[in-house]
């Protein structure tokens, strides 16, 4: 199991993402856009720079959804290696059919 901390801030950066992901498509629309003055895209750029890090999408981190391991996670299973084998030995995942020779 991942540390509780760790799990809540990614929670927290979750929520964060969602929050922003409006004004921060905005701005970003205005800072790609070439048609307009170089000094209004600096001023988007700016605000774009003040809003909080953690609201950027690449700054969380996908867990597991069961222990909350960061690492070896499967995307269309939302869990790690280790979750999906325990589930599969006892059999709570249909389709999956783990050996033991």
């Amino acid at each position: 199991m991942a540390k509780t901390s760790s799990v809540e801030k990614n929670k927290k950066r979750r929520k964060l993402v969602k929050q922003y992901a409006p004004k921060r498509e905005a701005l970003k629309e205005i800072v790609m856009n070439q048609e307009l003055p170089l000094d209004e895209r600096f001023r988007a750029q700016l605000k774009l720079a003040a809003l909080p890090r953690n609201s950027a999408k690449n700054r969380v981190r996908n867990r597991c959804e069961i222990t909350g391991r960061p690492r070896a996670y499967y995307r269309k299973l939302k869990m790690s290696r280790i979750a999906l084998r325990d589930l599969g030995s006892l059999g709570m995942i249909p389709g999956l059919v783990k050996s033991s020779w």
